[in-house]
């Protein structure tokens, strides 16, 4: 059954590419982005121009997920062409350095978009999800809020967090109807790698010596991965979110490792019984499943 879904962060990458995904299986996507008459108009105007080209039924609208009053104002517009099924949570930026020369500037910024701006949209979407006790929420994550590369600590940080409020956001809804799941995918070929944010304190990374120069030859190397004939395709990531839209309400897993997972798939297996036990600790374990 078609489904309209609402996603962030569509210019490019991952966003831009489950926007088209989902279309062309019949969904009608409600595709956003920030600046469509700024830096992404040229993102914009080609999403429009492929919907009517192939007859699909996307909608371009502007949204930045670091401006709240954006965020209303985009979702209300949504809303008003019919009830919002699917959130899939994809804005994101990433930033790769010395943890110790990042400025609190920039990791604030980093935290504004990763984890804010996932909070801001999902506070936007969920009071008609509630009212109508139905609706998915997809965040869009990384194995990296699972397991910790040295230099990533504070994109790290900010998908940690996202794990957090995933947990906690479907415990909250699941006796409202509301399914609340995360996609964790690994490192892919995307225009992400091209925007990543580097340290700003070039005093305090010039301080780490021969340290500091690592984070350029792990680029380097993940860069050179990308390019081999058996590289990652970052359409899994797609195709790993149509499904999960596809299976029905208290079906679908709550974590979903796309891509190589470097441990993260043992820390979700190894966490899960635990966390389970929390919350019979609690007193809460009704709160586990979603209710249909």
């Amino acid at each position: 059954m078609p489904k309209t879904i609402l996603i962030t962060g569509s210019s490019t990458g991952f966003g831009r590419d489950t926007a088209e995904t989902l279309a062309r299986t019949g969904h009608h996507v409600v595709a956003s982005m920030r600046a469509t008459g700024g830096k992404n108009r040229q993102h914009a105007e080609a999403l429009r121009t492929l919907a009517v080209a192939e007859n699909l039924n996307i909608d371009v609208i502007d949204l930045d997920v670091t401006s709240s009053n954006s965020v209303e104002r985009a979702v209300a517009s949504a809303l008003e062409r019919g009830p919002i099924d699917v959130l899939v949570n994809n804005a994101g930026i990433a930033a790769a350095g010395v943890s110790e020369a990042f400025t609190p500037e920039q990791a604030q910024a980093l935290f504004d978009t990763n984890v804010f701006g996932m909070l801001r949209t999902t506070r936007a979407v969920l009071p008609s999800m509630r009212k109508r006790r139905e609706g998915l929420v997809i965040n869009v994550g990384s194995i990296l809020g699972r397991v910790t590369f040295p230099f990533f600590g504070i994109y790290g940080a900010t998908k940690f967090a996202v794990e957090a409020l995933t947990d906690s956001f479907r415990y909250e809804l699941s006796q409202l109807g509301v399914d609340v799941i995360l996609v964790q995918p690994s490192a892919y070929p995307t225009p992400m790698y091209s925007s990543v944010q580097h340290p700003d304190d070039a005093g305090r990374l010039g301080e780490y010596g021969d340290i500091g120069k690592i984070p350029d030859k792990m680029f380097a190397h993940f860069l050179q991965a990308f390019q081999a004939p058996n590289s990652p395709n970052p359409h899994d990531v797609a195709e790993a979110i149509a499904t999960l839209i596809a299976q029905p309400k208290g079906r679908r897993p709550i974590r979903t490792v796309v891509g190589t997972p470097f441990g993260a798939d043992m820390v979700n297996a190894q966490t899960a019984p635990v966390q389970n036990r929390i919350v019979e600790e609690l007193g809460l374990a009704s709160l586990a499943n979603v209710a249909t």
